[in-house]
């Protein structure tokens, strides 16, 4: 793989190419594509989209939105820290107009847009999905599929719901991205099946449903993404920068989880103290640590610093694996190969014990389950029977609350199901409830 390709300006429909030293330097291409994400009503919906603390009524738990942000701010830094490297090895790129900054860009849009594929209810709302169909209602809809359009629903997946929104526009008109940007939100560029293969990071998850494959091989042609193994199935390595974007999420989610955490009491302050300062041990500043009077000042000093940390450490990382990873045989993330790996786990393994596994986070996956099986089988119903004109009343009125873009009838019952997969996937934590209030009679 060569930088040239892995930072193309193409979009699609586009007829000509497009060239970085032509771009206004007022508002670069890649600077685009961070605007039209944020003024998606895709990405307006995950400021109501649970990150791990369910509806909590504090100020300082995150949301999607928030840990979008910021994963996307420390996505730029990574990219920049990258980019200018990277542009002093290859002098060509410079000679395009390329600069260190369309790193950063391409980073920093690629890592706002990581989450906006996944469902309500956070990881928990993608395996709802998934037993819908692997154990519910929705088995009936097998044999009417091939195996890769099954596997896509019984393994729902948010990075491949994601590019859907991404390349399709999903709620939008069409966000029309640049294929560098779609490249580097890629984490696992293959579809459903084959599934699991090897122990290669791509082969981890899936990142494509058969309804984009399409498009999706016509990004990574451009690109020039080296394919992944000889065979039939679409796998490929990934584009480099989606090791960045994959490294400023992991950092937040693993500091900034812990935080809010610690700040909810689920965990203690002490915790705090012994197990950052293993990440920060060579930039605290012990007598400043000591000065802060409360502990959500004392936690977000450790965060800000062990955050700094694990930005330069994924930089170097990155860097001195630079030519492994064009060459498509770097098959790890960043911090799996970073000297704080083992801090970085403990700190995880923590998480897992005292907040992913409280009571609040488990009864709101548990309610989860049930509102999106729901949800998707008066609608998935409504949607067929309206296609097969067997429609009942009930039916008529369940597809009236369709949005405009999902009342076309496809008479593909695969592309039918995925738009109702989609349009559920969509909604923000507190419609999906409300909504679901409201067709089970409950709620007016």
């Amino acid at each position: 793989m060569n930088w040239e390709r892995l930072l193309s300006l193409k979009r699609a429909g586009d007829t000509q190419r497009r060239e970085r030293n032509k771009q206004n330097e007022t508002r670069l291409g890649f600077d685009v594509d961070f605007d039209r994400i944020v003024f998606s009503s895709s990405f307006r919906s995950l400021q109501d989209k649970t990150q791990v603390i369910p509806v909590s009524k504090t100020d300082f738990v995150h949301t999607r939105l928030t840990h979008s942000m910021e994963v996307s701010v420390v996505g730029r830094s990574l990219g920049r820290i990258v980019g200018q490297k990277v542009i002093e090895k290859y002098p060509n790129l410079k000679d395009l107009g390329y600069r260190f900054n369309d790193f950063g860009a391409i980073v920093a849009a690629a890592a706002l847009s990581h989450d906006i594929g996944n469902p309500p209810f956070g990881h928990s709302g993608e395996k709802a999905i998934g037993e819908y169909f692997k154990s519910g209602n929705g088995l009936q809809y097998k044999y009417e599929l091939t195996d890769k359009q099954w596997q896509d629903f019984i393994d729902f997946e948010g990075n491949a719901n994601g590019f859907k929104i991404l390349s399709e526009g999903g709620l939008d008109s069409g966000l029309r991205l640049s294929y560098a940007t779609l490249g580097a939100f890629m984490k696992y560029p293959k579809e459903s099946l084959p599934k699991k293969l090897t122990r290669h990071i791509v082969d981890k998850k899936y990142g494509v449903f058969q309804s984009q494959k399409d498009f999706f091989v016509d990004v990574v042609s451009d690109l020039g993404l080296k394919p992944l193994r000889e065979g039939n199935d679409l796998a490929y390595n990934r584009h480099p920068l989606s090791f960045l974007v994959e490294a400023a999420d992991d950092i937040c989610y693993t500091i900034i989880d812990f935080e809010d955490g610690i700040n909810l009491g689920l965990i203690e302050e002490e915790f705090a103290l012994e197990y950052l300062i293993k990440l920060v041990k060579d930039t605290i500043d012990r007598k400043k640590y000591h000065s802060l009077k409360y502990k959500k000042d004392r936690v977000s000093y450790l965060r800000a610093l062990a955050i700094g940390t694990l930005v330069q450490e994924a930089a170097s990382v990155f860097l001195e694996n630079e030519e492994t990873i064009l060459n498509g045989d770097y098959s790890i993330s960043l911090l799996d190969k970073c000297k704080y790996e083992a801090q970085i786990n403990d700190i995880i393994q923590i998480s897992v014990d005292k907040i992913y596994n409280s009571h609040n986070v488990v009864e709101k996956e548990v309610a989860g389950y049930k509102i999106i099986a729901d949800l998707l089988d008066v609608f998935i119903t409504s949607v067929n029977n309206m296609y097969l004109g067997k429609a009942s009343n009930y039916n008529k009125l369940i597809f009236k609350l369709l949005p405009e873009n999902c009342t076309y009838l496809s008479n593909s019952v695969y592309d039918r199901v995925m738009m109702v997969c989609s349009f559920i996937a969509g909604m923000s934590d507190g419609y999906a409830i409300l909504l679901h209030k409201k067709i089970s009679g409950t709620s007016l």
